[in-house]
């Protein structure tokens, strides 16, 4: 049967899912994308009521679903996911990074604050949550790390300054889990957007022309969305993605092309 072939590559039944950066945007798309194809989902982000929003619209498709309010900067509350997350729904089989902050100030007026905010959430909170989840997945033979990178992963691009670094790092710390863990099941991966129309890129959305110009750059002649995203997330986090891992995938509709 069709159905039970596809659903051999693709489905998430049994699963379980982080997702940090998962009450709006990409990381949301990702969260309903992983939950309808089975997976039961636990969303990370820090604004309470947008959170209980994602919770209640992931109920609404039939997903499995419950939340934890965290700041990523913040140590201390990286390690409350980790210790939260589990006791919803059991051991965290998938692992999505999406949480990240978006300072865009030309290099020269970032401060040292901006720096180590931007470190804290786009590289530090990955790494550390991947520190937890990763060896624990190994001693289970399986699991999934699914890391969002940026343009600014593989090339400069508006002001990349510090945002810019801390992508080009989660492509690196993607290498790094892929080498320690991928022998024993575990495939670690980043996803490379385009522009995509997010509350993440509000402020260079609201540039005049802006939006315009990316999309004509975009070999598709649109922007993306976050919907853009849900399938390679099934891809990436089922049993079809087993022998990619160590990987970049640009989802950018040919952006990073030319």
């Amino acid at each position: 049967m069709p159905s039970a072939y596809l659903d051999s590559l693709f489905s998430l039944t049994g699963r379980v899912a982080l997702v940090t950066g998962g009450s709006s945007g990409i990381g949301y798309a990702i969260a309903e994308a992983l939950g309808r194809a089975g997976a039961r989902v636990v969303v990370v982000a820090r604004r309470r009521p947008e959170l209980a929003q994602a919770v209640e619209r992931l109920r609404a498709h039939g997903v499995r679903a419950d939340s934890v309010s965290a700041d990523l900067a913040d140590r201390a509350d990286v390690a409350r996911v980790c210790e939260e997350a589990p006791a919803f729904f059991g051991d965290v089989d998938i692992l999505v990074n999406d949480a990240a902050n978006n300072i865009r100030r030309p290099m020269d007026r970032l401060t040292v604050d901006d720096y180590e905010q931007t470190m804290a959430v786009n590289i530090t909170a990955p790494y550390l949550l991947g520190q937890h989840f990763g060896p624990r997945m190994a001693e289970r033979g399986w699991g999934r790390i699914i890391n969002i990178g940026s343009q600014q992963s593989i090339s400069a691009f508006g002001d990349s300054g510090a945002y810019g670094v801390s992508k080009a790092a989660i492509t690196g710390l993607t290498r790094s889990q892929a080498e320690a863990w991928s022998a024993r099941g575990v495939c670690s991966n980043t996803v490379v957007p385009g522009f995509v129309l997010t509350p993440l890129t509000e402020p260079a959305q609201a540039v005049p022309g802006r939006v315009e110009a990316l999309a004509a750059r975009s070999m598709t002649g649109r922007n993306g969305l976050p919907a853009d995203f849900a399938g390679i997330a099934v891809l990436l986090a089922g049993q079809a993605g087993a022998y990619l891992t160590g990987q970049t995938v640009c989802v950018d509709g040919g952006f990073s092309v030319h």
